[in-house]
């Protein structure tokens, strides 16, 4: 009521006078205004009010603080939630029946695009990417320094960046030209640091960056202190995210106690681009050379990696060989997956040429169940299906209309054409149907979701290349080998026949994309749409969200429903939640079996994520964010879960 009257005060009533408003105001570009008005009273009579009531408070105070386009004087809001909705709609289609469609998915918080795609989608700026992957700038002043407007010009509009540090000489490295040597990349990363914190995403969040590293780098020690408390400030960033970019050899060394080398890059400069055996035999060729800078114990590496995770929650690995073999961009010679985004979840060949995209949107889990006559919850495989193909539709066309703030961004997204669809409310489903997060119903279903999600996207996508053609690079990628995601991992699905005939078809028709699936963490989407964010447990039943847009007590509504049948939601009963932070273990009068179900992410051992994300990496063709959650992390802990 707040937000309407707000709106209407303005003298804004239907969906088309906000879409004037906002293009008189400069808000809204021509082909959407276009769009509008030339289906206005078909769309007017698309926009459900309604749907309104499907928000939780805290989505849509998110929906009103961050993403309702807003008067540029006084800071009114312009448009209600649903004209928000149908705007992104009309944006993302092409006819007004896909437009009335993707709104009654993104109005019942079905699915959501990401945050970047909801902030400008429609808009003057149209950057609708949520991901960019920068190659490691060339050990040149020139390109370091390009690099530095690269990341300003795309942390400028809204997007979130990988940027890979392998090529970059280390310290001590003589510099030929003026016969002095390279203080190495320490420098250079502290300055970008401080680039990172002064674009702040057009002012509507903060800028985002995680440099990668590849652990034979000479630097990897200093590397690892950036993010460290104490120490020389001129040597530490607090902006900047850490990821280590690990080849297989250096856990094959951590295995074995063996010793590891660090190289200058300016003496190994095919290292970077080199994976699998291929790197394994050049990484020794440079030992026999002895052009190792340093020698150190694999183990006092690897101990130091985990000590800075577990004090500073930086410096996560990404595994550089599987990353590759079982990329569908990495079929040829010379394709090299270099690094990863903030998240992880994105894996897509690099360049000094090619600047890797891409565009993400999830699922909603939660809103893709059924209840039997029974009473009983099952989900529904077939709402799935339909959805995901929506979404795919969606997500490529983002493609055509993305702003690229890069010239090397756009010609690569526009031949690889790589889309992330993603899920949320995994959680949401096992309360629903009552399921433990890690009994074996819990892992079949999560696995059984995320390979009908491939196989639909897959079809999907062959549909699109039927009808707009193949991406330009299809010709040079595994699928077009008859190679899917799957084979990469060894895995044979249960329904065969079905697999069989989508890889036949695909083999005649193509793909419009080459990558299809990564789930992402779904921070800000989850809290709109009201769900569990991607694939995670909960972390507590009862716990205060801290947000730009105020404090909010969240509490766990399925646990509330479960405790009112029982009689047992009560002032006690809430007293003694918060008293044991949000666990129900204490809760003896709860039955055992609701107590297994709602037990936190703290309360389930880790082992069940880590089993769970491997079912489901065989159909993700990019990668998934896994968080794993410990109370007390310590070096022996953290280190057996990565092996």
């Amino acid at each position: 009521t707040y937000i309407d009257k707000e709106v209407r005060n303005q003298e804004i009533h239907a969906f088309s006078q906000s879409i004037t408003a906002g293009r008189r105001l400069g808000l809204i570009n021509e082909r959407v205004h276009e769009f509008v008005s030339q289906n206005g009273r078909k769309l007017n009579d698309a926009l459900d009010p309604t749907r309104d009531r499907e928000f939780e408070y805290f989505g849509l105070r998110t929906i009103y603080d961050r993403y309702l386009l807003k008067h540029p004087t006084t800071r009114q809001v312009i448009e209600t939630p649903q004209q928000f909705f149908l705007r992104i709609a009309c944006a993302l289609a092409e006819t007004v029946m896909d437009a009335v469609e993707l709104y009654r998915l993104l109005s019942s918080l079905e699915y959501l695009p990401s945050s970047p795609t909801l902030f400008n989608a429609g808009t003057q700026h149209e950057q609708l990417s949520s991901c960019f992957l920068l190659d490691s700038p060339d050990d040149h002043l020139e390109h370091i320094y390009q690099r530095y407007t690269d990341v300003a010009m795309l942390s400028k509009f809204s997007g979130g960046i990988g940027l890979a540090y392998h090529r970059v000489r280390s310290r001590g490295s003589l510099i030929e030209s003026t016969n002095g040597h390279s203080n190495g990349i320490i420098p250079w990363l502290k300055t970008l640091d401080a680039s990172v914190a002064a674009v702040n995403q057009g002012g509507k969040r903060k800028g985002a960056c995680c440099v990668y590293l590849e652990p034979w780098h000479a630097d990897i020690e200093e590397f690892l202190e950036l993010r460290d408390n104490t120490g020389d400030e001129a040597s530490r960033t607090h902006n900047l995210n850490l990821a280590n970019w690990v080849p297989d050899l250096f856990m094959k060394r951590v295995e074995a106690d063996g010793e590891w080398s660090l190289f200058d890059p300016k003496t190994t400069p095919e290292l970077p681009d080199l994976y699998g055996e291929e790197f394994e035999r050049a990484y020794a060729q440079a030992e026999q050379a002895g052009l190792a800078s340093k020698t150190v114990k694999a183990r006092e590496l690897y101990a130091r990696m985990m000590r800075t995770l577990a004090q500073t929650g930086n410096g996560w690995m990404t595994f550089k060989d599987k990353s590759n073999r079982a990329c569908n961009q990495t079929a040829l010679p010379g394709r090299t997956v270099h690094l990863s985004n903030l998240c992880t979840e994105i894996l897509e060949v690099t360049s000094r040429d090619e600047t890797a995209v891409c565009n993400l949107g999830s699922i909603n889990l939660a809103r893709h169940t059924v209840t039997e006559s029974d009473g009983s919850t099952s989900f529904d495989f077939d709402k799935l299906a339909k959805t995901v193909r929506t979404a795919v539709h969606q997500l490529d066309r983002v493609i055509d209309l993305n702003y690229y703030p890069l010239a090397a961004a756009g010609s690569s997204n526009r031949r690889w054409r790589p889309v992330g669809l993603g899920l949320m409310g995994l959680q949401d489903v096992f309360f629903q149907m009552r399921l433990p997060f890690d009994v074996p119903e819990a892992r079949g279903l999560s696995a059984r979701i995320v390979e009908d999600i491939y196989f639909h996207a897959l079809s999907a996508s062959m549909d699109l290349a039927i009808t707009k053609g193949r991406h330009p690079t299809y010709d040079e990628t595994r699928a077009a080998q008859g190679e899917l995601q799957f084979d990469a991992w060894g895995i044979t699905p249960a329904d065969q026949d079905r697999w069989e005939t989508l890889r036949s078809k695909i083999g005649a028709h193509g793909l419009r994309n080459s990558l299809l699936v990564a789930i992402a963490p779904t921070a800000t989407i989850a809290s709109i749409a009201g769900c569990y964010e991607c694939i995670e447990p909960q972390v507590s039943n009862l716990f205060k969200r801290e947000t730009l847009s105020g404090d909010f007590l969240q509490v766990n509504r399925y646990l509330v429903a479960d405790l009112k049948k029982l009689g047992l939601w009560s002032d006690e009963t809430r007293t003694r939640l918060k008293i044991a932070e949000g666990s129900v273990q204490g809760l003896d009068e709860l039955p055992a079996d609701l107590r297994a179900v709602y037990r936190t992410v703290w309360e389930i051992p880790m082992r069940s994520l880590i089993d769970m994300a491997a079912d489901r990496g065989a159909f993700i063709d990019q990668s998934q964010s896994l968080n794993l959650f410990m109370e007390n992390p310590n070096i022996g802990q953290l280190s057996s879960m990565y092996f």
